[in-house]
This record gives structure tokens, sequence and C-alpha cells, in this order.
């Protein structure tokens, strides 16, 4: 069989899922994804993300990992890697009187990695950023009329990006991502009478982030033995500044212009456009440790963002710069287990893993009282997390490559620190498909 014909299935699903992506919002179901750049996404993919999110220390030769580019050398040059992942969630929210549950999917990302050249390994793909995705509200009255008054908003960051590694001595690497950041976002408030047949008013901010995003990553492995081995990984993000223009526009309809998206405004109260608004996207500081055997890995990550006084526009919140956001801290640890990687009982080559993980908000939010819509300050929350998962693995006979199908089960809780925030439980499955495959053999017949 050729292998040029193996390529081409895999070549026509990465074009296919990636216009897809392209083409749709990646969202949440997250009322926290009002303020900011919405709910920050994890760069840990399958296997990774089972267990814990731990990725800077992560080397491995059949395993994609973008959160560390450093970790791309670690690759034969025979072998493509395909990494395809999905998951469906459900989300359920509580304010302490009301609760509401939601069920979402995604398709959440796409990688491909493969040899360059000698000690020399490359990766691209599409990554989610963050992901907004929200649609709450509560009925409010002004003198006799009764409205329901609804906050909506859709869009996120997604980041395709290029990286490539290089293994300059036998137990060092550097790696670098240059990605292209994109995005859409929409923030509405929607006022929709109950007890008149008055017009539906939707005041309305959109703005688009176009801009490059860069990582740099190193790692470094000590051989303890010939089956143990110690891996430091370090990653560093610079700070990004850029500028998007800032639509913002009143507008009345005869119905809900959510409920019909092609719905032309029957009056437009105003429109407006804020033009050359500063956005901060900022550096990040990223290191990890490592500990693997034959049977055996455990490792933890700590990240610091340095998002307090990051630049954003006061038009979509009416908070301040020194308001807005907090510094993210976030600890990420896992393990994983495998009875025999080379017996030939399928049970005794499965890998089991598990992780836990910790962070605080990046954001802040302006905390009412749905009651008297009194004002009682700003409010927070921390994050924790917690997943399982495992890999099933297949052999091709034929090459001898592993592939694995993974499948996680996480769990996560946003626990406010103020009264009257929401609390949201999230329970996620994962399935993630490692496909490798033997492409740059040069076959000597046919």
């Amino acid at each position: 069989m050729n292998i040029k014909k193996k390529r081409f299935p895999l070549l026509i699903a990465f074009l296919t899922i990636t216009t897809v992506i392209l083409a749709q919002q990646v969202g949440s179901n997250s009322p926290y994804g009002r303020y900011g750049f919405g709910v920050l996404s994890n760069p840990a993919l399958g296997a990774s993300e089972a267990m814990g999110g731990i990725s800077y220390g992560l080397r491995r030769s059949q395993q994609v990992n973008p959160g560390n580019p450093a970790s791309y050398s670690e690759l034969d040059s025979l072998t493509f890697i395909f990494d395809l992942g999905v998951s469906a969630q459900l989300s359920s929210m509580s304010d302490g009187v009301n609760s509401r549950d939601f069920y979402n999917g995604n398709l959440d990302y796409i990688a491909l990695q493969f040899p360059l050249f000698r000690n020399m390994g490359g990766s691209v793909g599409l990554l989610p950023y963050s992901k907004v995705g929200y649609n709450f509200g509560n009925r409010r009255s002004l003198s006799d009329i009764q409205y329901l008054e609804t906050y909506r908003g859709t869009g996120g960051l997604s980041q395709v990006y290029f990286g490539a590694a290089w293994e300059p001595f036998k137990s060092l690497s550097i790696g670098a991502n240059v990605s292209y950041l994109f995005g859409n976002f929409s923030h509405s408030r929607i006022s929709t009478p109950v007890t008149s047949n008055a017009l539906i008013s939707e005041g309305k901010n959109r703005f688009s982030i176009r801009e490059l995003k860069y990582d740099l990553g190193l790692q470094y492995s000590y051989n303890i033995s010939n089956t143990k081995s110690i891996t430091f990984g370090a990653v560093y993000s610079p700070q990004i500044t850029t500028k998007a223009d800032v639509y913002s526009s009143v507008m009345n309809y005869t119905s809900d212009p959510y409920q019909s998206p092609d719905l032309e405004p029957v009056q437009i109260i105003s429109s407006d456009t804020l033009s050359g608004e500063g956005f901060q996207i900022p550096q990040t500081f990223g290191a990890g440790l490592t500990y693997q055997t034959e049977n055996f890995l455990v490792g933890v990550d700590g990240t610091y963002q340095l998002w307090k006084n990051s630049a954003y526009s006061s038009q979509l919140d009416g908070l301040t710069d020194n308001s807005r956001y907090n510094d993210l801290y976030r600890i990420n640890a896992g393990a994983e287990y495998v009875i025999d990687p080379y017996s030939q009982n399928f049970f005794n080559r499965i890998r089991f893993r598990g992780g836990i993980s910790y962070s605080n908000s990046y954001i802040n939010v302006s905390v009412s009282n749905p009651e008297s819509s009194q004002n009682i300050g700003m409010g927070s929350y921390n994050e924790y997390g917690i997943n399982i998962g495992l890999g099933l693995p297949f052999h091709d006979l034929r090459t001898g490559h592993l592939s694995m199908l993974n499948i996680g089960f996480g769990y996560s809780r946003q626990d406010p620190n103020s009264q009257f925030m929401v609390g949201q439980d999230m329970f996620k499955i994962s399935v993630n498909m490692n496909v490798n495959e033997l492409w740059f053999f040069k076959r000597q017949f046919e």
C-alpha cells in the first residue's frame, strides 16, 4: 500500500474540521463569560487534561503538547501525530435561591505534530484561548411597566498556532509557538416588556481581536537510569497590546433579535463607534516538573499571569483598569500509571490517569443585591478541579506505533467569595483520539 494514500484522509479531516471550527462560536454557559475575555482555557490536550492539566514538564514522543513548545523535539524522524478532542459538559448554576442546568458540547481542538529535521520537530493546530456564552436575566419593573432584563453574550478567542522545537543537546530542548489569536465578542442587554406590546430594546457592544501571540518554551531532562527521568519545563508568553474598534448601539425590535438573528430593527436609537480602544493580554510565566518511569508518571505545574492593571475598554463593563482584573495563579498536579506498557494483555496496557487543579479568577465583578439593586462591592471566585481518565492503546502491528483513545471525566467548581454571586459546578466528559502514523518511511517495494 502506498503510504501517501494514507495521508489524504487525515489531511481532508484536518481541513474539514478546521473549517467547521473557524465557522462556529466556541462558547460556554458561564455568567462570568460576561467579563474580560471570557472564561480562559487551559492548553492541555487529551491525556494532559486527565492528569489535572499538567503540560510544562511533559515530554513524550507520542503526544502533542502545545502547552510547552519545547516538547515537539521529542519525536522520531518517521512519526506523524494527529490529535483531535471533543467534549460534552453539564453546568449546574445556583445563586443560593435559584438554580439552572445547561448542557453544552464542543469540538475542542485539533493538532498535528511532525518531524522537521534531525533533533527538530514541529506542530500546527487550532486551540481555544477563551470562551464566552451566557444568557441570564431577571424580571424588573419601571413605573407600571413590567419587563424582563436579559444579558446575553457570544464569542471568545481561538488561536491557530505553528510551533517548532530544537534539541541542541541530548537533554535540552528549546521551542516556540507563533499563534494567530482571533475572535469576535458580542455583549447585549435586552429589555422585553411583559405587560404591554411595546418594542423590545437591545443595547449591544461588539468588537473583534486580531493579533499575534508568542510562546517560548524550554525543557531539560535528567536521566536517573535507563527507565527513570526527571524533566523540568518552563514557558514564557510576552504581553500582547492591541487596539480594536468597539461598536455600540441601541435598537428597538418587534420581536426578540436573539430568536430571529436576521430581524431588522424598526428603530435605531443610537449607534456609535469607539475607535482604537486599548486591550491587553498579559505576560505569562509557567514552570513544571515531571518524574517518569516505565510504569509511572507524576508531575506538577505552576502558572502566573499578570492581569492586574491590564487595559480593557470601560465601555464594555463600566469598570476601571485597576479594579477589573486580578493576577492569576494556577496549580495543576497529576499522575499516570500503566501496569505493563509492553504486555500482550490489553488491560495491562491501559493507562490510568488522575489529577487536581486550583486557580483564582482573573476577573472581578460588580455585585448587586438582586432585590434592591443596591451595589455591595466587588467579588470574584476560586476554581477547583479534579480529573480522572483512561488511555486505551491501539498498536499498529505493521509499524509498532501506538495510537491512543483517551477518555476523561472532570469536575470543576467555581466557588464565589461574595454573597449574591453565582456558583457553578461543571461535569465534563472528554474524548480524544491520538493517531500515530508512519508517514516518512521510504518503502523499498509497493
